[in-house]
């Protein structure tokens, strides 16, 4: 059924029925994102009261009684203790309001009831913002006020039946009457941390983990969601030159990689020691929520002790390994500018202690691939290679041993590299760079796995490079004497278009997305661009703006050092401006907006002066009997008048403002009336009655 077919509907509904309809379509639409977040019961229980409310509405039936009401809040109060085993905090709090809400919809017998309903929807929409401010989030929240605004514009036009488009349009005015005072607080209102750093936008989806087992990596390349953003100020590097930092993996157990202790620069470790070569790669990133302690930047970005800190009201430092961390997990959208050398060379240039973890094995596991390596060593060719060598051999058997990269290898059971390296040949970018640690270790040659992002979308969106879940990648490093650590990126050897122009698998488009590829390739890739370029800016725009952008608008008015102080200063002298305006706008509309009072107001007092007492709630017509009684004959023409005023205010062609010449009329006559009067009282006076006779 369409709009049209709606409102004809509801057109045959009392406006009763018809306006708590709405409201309860209102808190309907103002609860739905909550629960997403809220136990499945609260939305249950949410569900059936809003339906039971509606059922009354329509069938005309008697509300609950309040036993019933205090029944169903202690069971919400019940459920609510022993879901998060406390009535307090962020998630009970809104649980608790989201039942209260829609409990109050079975109260609903008074306008009083319905303001009360109203301000909580307000409030509830407030909480949304506890767990998110995505621009779909906030669009979502700006038809919730819009509705509820308009609902509160209902309850206060008590006569007649008003219909919904003329409530919503005032409500909308309303809106729009409040949009400067909202820029000039976001603009200017000081912010003591950085906006909206409580929620935690998405659900902290990522790619990377301290850990890695095989097949683990290609389950996050199903995931379209964007993990990073970022710009270059000057040249843009290739694809194949992008490789963003995660955890450095070194400890291997047979099935699972993990972090080892060498990246800490101290007790004979290995350290960083890393050599730069040529200009510095200047960028800017955006970081998705990751829930991890560490910030994956290009690939080298090194820690300069002498400069502010990376990320303000964070402290991440720089491992020996070359992965960055942080104090605590990333669990909101970060923003920062950095400096990469794309070319470089790190690590210790002698051997040190810290290399023999890197050569560890487990004992016994996967025996035919470390046979297999020594084979290799026993060619003539390779019997004095040094590490690099040996690494383009491997890359070599690799790119000619009949390879597959595909996102479904399969699961790998007992010896999985000996299984992968001699006899499936299928594997993910994890399964390649595995196998290739274990190869180069057996022969002696030090290695770890390097986890992290590899190259970015195609094309950028709005000057943003795009790096998604997807794009999530693991390469190798070999330490080699006299140069340190060195990147080898197995995947190269059997998929060289994977990091040439960093074009990661993708799994197979569902059935909508598919019907559009269909019809048009580039058009799902064109509205998704669309998408994200406006969730970047607004990421960027309004989630991003803080104190610094703050000042930065404050230079920009000319404040030569601004500070709070200036801040402070302008926006009280913005709010008294503003407010000396309002009152000022009010005092003229007021005599503005209703003509029809300011002519009463003059009607009674000119009326007065004839000495007709006439009050203000007295209507023309009741006036016009006033004059009649006090003025007899000689006010016959001002009764008319005022006859004459009633008609055109509430008659059957009544106009919004009176007739612009009836005034001078009714004033000439006023005058006529008031010189009668007095030559009346001439007559009768002293002076003019006839001399008596003496007797």
């Amino acid at each position: 059924m369409g709009i049209a077919g709606l409102q004809e509907r509801s057109a045959h509904l009392p406006r009763e029925t018809r306006d708590t309809l709405f409201q309860l379509a209102v808190i309907a639409w103002t609860i739905t994102p909550h629960l997403l977040h809220l136990p499945l019961w609260c939305g249950a229980i949410a569900a059936a009261v809003l339906l039971w409310r509606g059922r009354i509405a329509l069938l005309g039936g008697s509300l609950p009684h309040r036993a019933a009401l205090i029944v169903l809040l202690l069971l919400a109060c019940g459920l609510t203790l022993w879901q998060e085993r406390t009535l307090l905090g962020k998630e009970a709090g809104i649980t608790l309001l989201v039942m209260l809400v829609t409990l109050k919809t079975l109260e609903l017998r008074a306008r009083r009831d319905a303001l009360v309903l109203f301000f909580l929807g307000f409030f509830l929409v407030l909480t949304h913002f506890l767990y998110s401010q995505t621009l779909l989030i906030g669009l979502w929240l700006l038809v919730a006020v819009w509705a509820l605004l308009t609902a509160l514009v209902l309850a206060h036009m008590p006569v007649g039946r008003p219909p919904l488009a003329r409530a919503g349009g005032v409500a909308a005015r309303t809106a729009l009457l409040a949009l400067p005072v909202m820029a000039v607080l976001f603009l200017l209102f000081p912010r003591i941390a950085p906006l909206w750093s409580l929620p935690q936008d998405a659900a902290g989806r990522t790619g990377l983990s301290g850990s890695m087992r095989l097949g683990g990596v290609a389950e996050v390349a199903e995931d379209d969601s964007i993990a990073l953003r970022l710009r270059f100020a000057d040249t843009v590097p290739r694809p194949d030159q992008m490789y963003f930092r995660g955890p450095v993996l070194v400890r291997f157990d047979g099935r699972q990689w993990t972090r080892g202790l060498t990246g800490f620069a101290q007790g004979g470790r290995l350290r960083l020691e890393l050599e730069t070569v040529g200009a510095p790669l200047r960028y800017e990133m955006t970081l998705e929520p990751s829930r991890l302690p560490l910030l994956p930047l290009l690939e080298m970005t090194p820690d300069r002790a002498d400069s502010a800190p990376l990320v303000p009201g964070w402290v991440a430092s720089q491992r020996g390994d070359g992965q960055w961390q942080t104090d605590r997990p990333v669990d909101e959208r970060l923003r920062l500018q950095a400096s990469a050398w794309l070319e470089h060379r790190h690590g210790p240039r002698a051997p040190v202690p810290g290399l023999a973890e890197h050569l560890a094995l487990p004992p016994g596991a996967n025996p035919r691939t470390r046979d297999w390596a020594q084979q290799l060593r026993q060619r003539p060719e390779l019997a004095e290679a040094d590490a690099a060598t040996l690494a383009g051999a491997v890359l070599q058997h690799i790119a000619r041993g009949g390879y597959s990269y595909t996102l479904t290898p399969g699961v790998y059971e007992g010896d999985a590299i000996d299984e992968f390296w001699l006899d499936r040949k299928l594997g993910f970018c994890e399964h390649f760079a595995s196998a290739f640690v274990i190869v180069m270790r057996a022969l002696d040659v030090p290695a770890r796995i390097v986890t992290g992002y590899q190259g970015t979308d195609p094309a950028p969106v709005d000057g943003w490079w795009i790096v998604r879940q997807r794009h999530a990648h693991a390469w190798a490093e070999i330490w080699q004497a006299g140069s340190g650590w060195q990147r080898v990126d197995p995947t190269a050897a059997v998929a060289p278009d994977r990091v040439r122009r960093g074009r990661s698998l993708a799994a197979p488009p569902g059935l909508v997305a598919g019907a559009i590829n269909t019809l048009d390739p580039n058009l799902l890739a064109a509205l998704r661009g669309a998408w994200e370029a406006a969730n970047n800016r607004w990421n960027q725009w309004v989630l991003g703006y803080a104190r610094g952008q703050q000042f930065d608008l404050l230079r920009s008015l000319g404040f030569a050092a601004p500070d709070w102080q200036d801040l402070a200063y302008l926006l009280i002298g913005l709010a008294s401006g503003g407010a000396l305006t309002g009152a000022a706008w009010a005092a003229w509309d007021r005599r503005r907006q209703d003509p029809w009072q300011r002519l009463q107001r003059r009607v009674q007092a000119r009326l007065a002066r004839l000495g007709v007492a006439v009050q203000v709630h007295h209507a023309p017509r009741a006036r016009a009997g006033l004059v009649r009684a006090a003025l007899n004959g000689r006010g016959e023409a001002l009764a008319a008048l005022l006859d004459e005023l009633d008609r055109r205010r509430y008659g059957a062609a009544a106009t919004a403002t009176p007739d612009a010449l009836w005034w001078p009329r009714f004033a000439r006559a006023a005058r006529a009336a008031a010189k009668a009067a007095k030559a009346e009282k001439a007559q009768r006076s002293p002076l003019n009655s006839p001399p008596s006779i003496p007797s």
